[in-house]
């Protein structure tokens, strides 16, 4: 399994002047293209944990929107960044079409239109470890799969579409869910299939009709779309989510819509929509 956790000794300090802080942070997915479109790459996804200095006052959490779908041969749009604190996730880049082809870099990069070599890349601004991966090609009347945070997109081949690449399975909430999957790839009706979306919210390709959005609240990419079809479909919404000891609370500033949860000795705090500051307490 393709899964990220952490040390539950990470909470402890020997100083009672700071604490633990885990964070899962993902970004919206890109658009989805439209005709003959390409997948959406995935929201860029970082995790891990740091420490905090009591009474620091303020922190800034964002949970990045799904970028916009293209319809026909408009171009669709990247995923927004989601923050907290210093942490940014980039959003996902938008997959490319029949004509505006080469997909957009990103957290993890969206899949070429049907004839181009260039696919967007992932982990646009060279994160260590890295926050997601490249788009895939597409290549005979079909197009490539958007990128995902646990692999790349796939490319496309004689009558199929490239999938949408996984995305990473995190326990960060309680329970262990996948995130950040790309979006599959559009094909052409009679010439070629359309593809999956990636596990963690990638939505899937069409050959007619409208493409499947991202899963909101997972970062997934959006699937291309198809011909005669030509709508792709919109990137899923990030989430921001913070596991920390009960014994602390949050003021939560009223732009954010979230929700938490107390499971043994830790808090699981879930921001799904929004942009505000937050102070421990």
């Amino acid at each position: 399994m393709n899964i990220k956790t952490l040390s539950t000794s990470r909470y402890n300090s020997t100083n009672s002047q700071i604490f633990s802080v885990e964070y899962l942070v993902v970004a919206g997915g890109g658009g989805g293209g439209g005709q003959i479109g390409a997948g959406g790459g995935a929201g860029g996804l970082r995790l891990g944990s740091f420490l905090l200095p009591v009474g620091q006052p303020t922190y800034t959490v964002t949970v990045g929107a799904g970028g916009s779908a293209s319809g026909g041969l408009g171009v669709a749009t990247n995923g927004i960044n989601s923050v907290f604190s210093t942490i940014t996730s980039t959003g996902g880049g938008r997959g490319g079409n029949d004509t505006n082809e080469a997909g957009a870099s990103g957290g993890s990069g969206g899949g070429s239109g049907r004839s181009s070599p260039s696919a967007g890349t992932g982990n646009a601004n060279g994160y260590t470890p890295s926050q997601g991966n490249n788009g895939g090609i597409g290549s005979n009347n079909a197009a490539g799969g958007g990128g995902g945070a646990g692999a790349s997109g796939g490319n496309a081949s004689v009558g199929q579409a490239g999938v949408g690449g996984i995305g990473v399975l995190s326990d960060i909430s309680g329970s262990s869910v996948y995130y950040a999957g790309g979006g599959g790839g559009g094909g052409w009706s009679g010439n070629s299939a359309a593809a999956a979306g990636g596990q963690g919210g990638g939505g899937a390709g069409i050959v007619s009709g409208t493409a499947t959005s991202g899963t909101a609240n997972t970062g997934g990419g959006g699937g291309g779309g198809g011909y005669p079809g030509t709508q792709g479909g919109g990137g899923g919404s990030g989430i921001v989510v913070l596991k920390y000891l009960s014994s602390k609370s949050l003021i939560v500033g009223v732009g954010l819509t979230y929700t938490t949860v107390t499971t043994g000795n830790y808090k699981i705090t879930k921001f799904t929509a929004g942009s505000d500051t937050i102070t421990f307490t």
